[in-house]
């Protein structure tokens, strides 16, 4: 019995040793810094004041718009923002896994998943899972998926697709809205979002004072 005995509790070492190395592995093998830095994002955005330049409001604002575009159009404000039921996840876009649908309020479905159980309120990088108090899809009339940067842009600035926003109020929730702001500080294995919240608001911000105008909108994407 004594051999059995201990025979059982080597065998129980051993799995905890197993499952130490799964976590703690590359701590062991001197990886642990590399493993645990975040992605760099190697695009960067112009500063708004680099756009003074150009004298024709209308051009100017496409062009600051264009700017802005880098962080619309990354898989950090994209994935959010689908043209479905369902979101999508990581830099490649892929379908949510697990299967959720948007449900009530972009929360998920009440006879289903809700975001959060398994999005909780901070990120949780050691099952590189996002978190924000707020998580949730934006409703499906702020759909991005699918659209040309002009589409979104003529989108952003109708209050009837943008949850009531007016141009302040926009100008607000692009610049200083923490869930909006997540993108920069995504956790994980997720490449933030180009820029900073700052250098982004700052753009729209610049945006609306030349007039908000728009991109030319591509017409051989979706509505």
């Amino acid at each position: 019995m004594k051999v059995i005995r201990q025979g059982v509790m080597a065998l129980g070492a051993g799995a905890f040793a197993v499952t130490l190395l799964a976590f703690a592995g590359p701590a062991f093998r001197g990886e642990a810094d590399a493993a645990m830095e975040p992605p760099v994002n190697p695009v960067k955005l112009k500063p708004a004041s680099s756009f003074a330049d150009i004298k024709n409001p209308n051009e100017r604002a496409v062009a600051l718009f264009e700017e802005a575009g880098k962080v619309i159009m990354s898989p950090r404000c994209m994935n959010c923002h689908p043209a479905t039921e369902h979101p999508t996840q990581t830099d490649k876009m892929r379908p949510h896994r697990p299967l959720v649908v948007r449900g009530e309020g972009g929360m998920g479905a009440a006879a289903g998943l809700a975001c959060n159980t398994c999005h909780h309120e901070a990120n949780f990088d050691p099952a590189n899972v996002p978190g924000h108090p707020q998580w949730h899809l934006a409703p499906l009339e702020m759909a991005w998926q699918g659209k040309s940067l002009g589409q979104i842009c003529e989108q952003i600035k109708d209050p009837k697709r943008n949850d009531g926003k007016d141009m302040p109020a926009l100008i607000k929730h692009m610049a200083e809205d923490t869930l909006v702001g997540w993108a920069w500080s995504p956790g994980g294995n997720r490449t933030p979002a180009p820029g900073t919240q700052k250098e982004f608001g700052d753009l729209i911000k610049a945006w609306a004072a030349a007039g908000a105008a728009c991109p030319k909108i591509v017409s051989n994407t979706r509505g």
